[in-house]
């Protein structure tokens, strides 16, 4: 039974952990010593996997024996990040994915045993994604737009003759989605509106091509086929407010819906053999895995893990072992692998840099406060520990990008330094966030900077109510979409936020909407659709640019900018930083020549950190000597 508590005592709890409380600060350098770790596919024999991670200082690829748990550097980068992909099967030789200083035109590339590389997509100008193997994994699909900017194809290669095979031309601006594992059927997406698309499903031998999407606004996202070819999955949010996971029989043309829950099925996949089913749902802003025996549909319990919750799985392709990624609000990524006849789960990894004591971290807490119309507005909240009511601590309202991006709990570096450092944040998942179903996601459409800025506000207020925030030293902070809600909400709410930190925000919507990349040209339309045609909606778009007004910038601001950036480009930082500097306004402008957009060099990382502390710690905190 558990013990009831007056509310004498509750207080005499609060002051008492508060004067106790003894919260060890770590510096930057500290925190970034952690380690991101991506990747965890096995080789053939599954005692290694390969993987990617920064310990370097930036990603490179490493391959970590699953006995002695040893890691092993495979690529020696010291200019761009190197992502694993995967082993060539049956060897030691590997495929990884790279772009050039953040262009964000990734290659896909093969180092062999000697080390020798190749690039195998070598376009000056294209972008290749990996797609998969095929089912014998004799050959690996990608896409690529080195045909025609605008649209991505799907080609097959076969190691040894490393020749692209045009499978599909994209002449429409579809999207490939799924393949069947006899490589007849082909699931295309293309997209309408950001709260729309279709669904199509392509015979390559008849060259038919069946629409099978409703004429109702929802989306479609195709996941995977059957093994047989009889069938595929997708998620959907046809005739519902959420997500959900349904399935398309080819001989019949029967939809049925699988599986269902309170939140977004975010996707779903069957391994390699067809004997498990992996279902990932975002729940109220967390990750949330499940696992089935595909046959009998029969849910299987996860091991129990004490450090965490599983973020994801990869299941190998015998299906005898697992590696689990495993997240907390105090700790990044870490890997476990695990054998299904054992039950035995080993950590691989030890991401958090062992000199931070994980109780000096703070946990997340979604929390939700009443926008100015009485919405109820989603955010995740963290609360530095030595806030009090005796010891009242600045805060930001830290904004997601997008536009339809999502705030989530689990690890970040840079908001657990900040919080380290005294600052307590709100990340508002404003109206138009994904993962809070259709409706609320479409609220923000061709009213961006209005409504959606005006939860953020209310958040600022929310901040502002609580005992242990101090009510005027409240900042709004924000990256690409939401370094524009930054600035916007500096220039039309001057007197609610003390600074600005912008990172790579859009300022000129008119520039930025007809300067997108070639590659997103079948989202154009859906992005135009949200935001506003700059031909046809100009005047709307002016208004809400934060460039046209500068002159209202009184704020103190902090604006981050990468170079290479090919979606928020570089003019847009220099533009705003000049006009805001005409007002007499203190600017700190920090320009980063071999980034793009976000920062993935640890030492650039580490740089966007400390200069922001800094600038917070001089205009928001006023802790600064």
């Amino acid at each position: 039974m558990k013990p009831i508590l007056t509310a004498f005592a509750m207080i005499c709890i609060a002051v008492t952990c508060y004067s106790q409380t003894a919260v060890k600060q770590y510096t930057i350098e500290q925190f970034y010593k952690t380690i991101a770790f991506g990747g965890g596919n096995f080789n053939k024999a599954e005692n290694k996997i390969i993987v990617h991670d920064n310990s370097s200082g930036i990603f490179n690829v490493y391959e970590i024996d699953l006995a002695t748990k040893e890691k092993k550097q495979l690529t020696n980068s010291e200019k761009e990040s190197y992502y694993a992909i995967d082993y060539i099967p049956g060897t030691s030789d590997f495929l990884y994915s790279a772009d050039k200083g953040g262009n964000e035109n990734t290659h896909i590339y093969l180092q062999k045993g000697d080390g020798s590389v190749t690039d195998l997509t070598p376009g000056v100008k294209e972008k290749a994604g990996f797609f998969s193997w095929n089912h014998p994994k004799t050959a690996f699909y990608y896409t690529s737009n080195v045909r025609d900017s605008r649209f991505f194809d799907l080609y097959k290669m076969s190691p040894g003759d490393w020749k692209p095979a045009l499978l599909y031309q994209n002449e429409k601006g579809f999207d490939v989605a799924s393949i069947s594992p006899d490589e007849n059927w082909l699931v295309l997406t293309k997209s309408i509106t950001s709260d729309k698309n279709e669904m199509y499903l392509l015979n390559r031998k008849t060259n038919e091509l069946k629409k099978l999407s409703a004429e109702t606004e929802a989306t479609y996202s195709p996941q995977s086929f059957e093994l047989d070819n009889s069938a595929f999955y997708y998620t959907t949010n046809e005739g519902s407010e959420f997500t959900y996971l349904a399935k398309y029989d080819l001989a019949t043309g029967k939809q049925q819906k699988i599986f269902s829950d309170k939140w977004d099925v975010m996707y779903m996949y069957i391994s390699e053999n067809g004997k498990y089913r992996v279902i990932g749902v975002n729940e109220d802003g967390r990750d949330k895995i499940l696992m089935y025996d595909h046959k009998s549909g029969k849910q299987l319990a996860f091991p129990t893990i004490k450090d965490g919750y599983v973020q994801s799985v990869s299941i190998s392709p015998t299906e005898n072992n697992m590696i689990v990624y495993v997240v907390s609000d105090r700790s990044p990524v870490n890997l476990y692998s695990f054998n299904f006849a054992s039950k035995k789960l080993d950590k691989l990894t030890s991401s958090l840099n062992p000199e931070i004591d994980p109780n000096d971290l703070v946990d997340a807490e979604v929390v939700r406060f009443k926008s100015f119309d009485g919405l109820l507005i989603p955010a995740i909240f963290y609360k530095p520990k030595n806030a009090a009511a005796g010891h009242k601590v600045p805060a930001l309202v830290w904004v997601h990008g997008g536009p339809g991006g999502q705030s989530t709990a689990g690890y970040s570096q840079s908001i657990q330094y900040f919080v380290n450092h005294g600052y307590a944040i709100l990340a508002v998942n404003n109206r138009g966030s994904s993962g809070y179903g259709k409706t609320y996601y479409k609220m923000d459409n061709r009213n961006h900077g209005d409504k959606d800025l005006k939860d953020c506000v209310w958040g600022k207020k929310w901040l502002a109510q609580q005992t242990y925030i101090n009510p005027v030293s409240i900042g709004i902070y924000g990256g690409s979409y939401g370094g524009f809600m930054s600035l916007a909400g500096i220039i039309q709410y001057p007197a609610e936020f003390k600074v600005g930190v912008d990172l790579f925000g859009v300022t000129n919507w008119l520039r930025t909407l007809q300067s997108i990349p070639a590659y997103w040209e079948s989202f154009r339309k859906a992005l135009y659709d949200e935001m506003g045609d700059p031909a046809t909606d100009s005047v709307r778009l002016r208004s809400i640019s934060p460039l046209f007004n500068t002159d209202k910038i009184k704020t103190p601001l902090l604006v981050l900018q990468g170079s290479n950036d090919p979606r928020v480009l570089q003019v847009e930082s220099d533009e705003i930083v000049a006009g805001a500097k005409k007002n007499g306004t203190p600017v700190e402008y920090v320009l980063f020549p071999d980034e793009g957009h976000g920062f993935r060099k640890k030492e650039n990382q580490m740089k966007a950190a400390k200069v922001t502390l800094d600038f917070l710690d001089k205009y928001l905190s006023g802790s600064s000597n």
